[in-house]
């Protein structure tokens, strides 16, 4: 069934309702977010998790929600305080009886778990689990990503029902995840496997010839300070400084720059009131 659209929600226990904006361009731009997995959550037990994972969700460009049972009712306020003005996403949210009904028009599902059941499945971590996802997606297929109750997990016959599993590399003696942290990390990799290559560019480096000058200007000024000291350490220094120089990757005016230096550093230092006094 789907979220009633309506403008206030109540949650358990007589709590007063909350109140969201709604407006005609959807916060999150959520009207416009590319075809991306539907996020199925199995039983969740706190509504507070329901909300910051429809956070996280539109943080990363998901915009689909499914419940399975939960255990409060909805509507709900704590689930929309949580949400942090991703209520949207629980608008337009779907609660089913069962994982079956709730992925019936998927092509692909991936349901995270923390132990090995023993089920033949395709194994992956989010980044793989993203990748598979972008390319099932760019072919046009539905695909969900499952996850379990907070307590206990995916039960083996929801696992079942999975064309692959999501494991996520936590410490093993630690490996308790928050519901919506584990949400974020799937989404996270879902963003990131289609994230657009960096346009920013390196500046243009200088010309070699520019650093050859600035390279012999600094050599002779090194020389007549006696840095070198022998024919040997000039040739080792040398080249150590040229491939020191090489590596700064210095633009034009950074090369003029540092000629002016070397200039003012062979001037000597400038004389001040007061230095002649015995």
């Amino acid at each position: 069934m789907a979220l009633p659209n309506a403008e206030m929600t109540s949650g358990p226990d007589n709590a007063p309702p909350v109140a969201f904006k709604r407006t005609k361009a959807a916060r999150g731009g959520i009207d416009a977010l590319e075809a991306a997995p539907v996020v199925i959550l199995v039983r969740p037990q706190l509504a507070e998790n329901v909300g910051t994972t429809a956070r996280a969700m539109l943080n990363f460009g998901l915009g689909e929600l499914r419940l399975v049972a939960p255990d409060f009712g909805w509507p709900n306020a704590k689930a929309v305080a949580a949400a942090s003005g991703a209520a949207e996403i629980l608008n337009r949210m779907q609660i089913f009886p069962t994982v079956a009904e709730a992925a019936a028009d998927l092509h692909h599902l991936y349901a995270t778990t923390a132990r090995d059941r023993g089920l033949v499945k395709e194994q992956h971590d989010p980044a793989s689990a993203a990748a598979a996802a972008r390319a099932q997606v760019a072919a046009g297929r539905r695909v969900g990503l499952l996850f379990g109750p907070e307590r206990t997990g995916l039960d083996n016959d929801e696992l079942a029902l999975a064309d692959g599993l999501v494991r996520i590399d936590v410490n093993p003696l630690f490996p308790s995840l928050n519901l919506a942290q584990a949400v974020l990390l799937c989404a996270y990799e879902w963003r990131r496997q289609g994230a657009e290559p960096s346009a920013m560019t390196a500046p243009e480096p200088a010309p070699k010839a520019a650093l050859d000058g600035l390279l012999r200007h600094l050599f002779v000024e090194l020389e007549a300070a006696g840095y070198f000291r022998s024919p040997d350490r000039r040739d080792s220094l040398g080249r150590a400084i040229a491939a020191m120089v090489e590596r700064m990757r210095l633009t034009a005016p950074e090369v003029q720059l540092m000629r002016g230096i070397v200039k003012e550093l062979r001037r000597g230092p400038l004389k001040r009131p007061g230095d002649d006094a015995g």
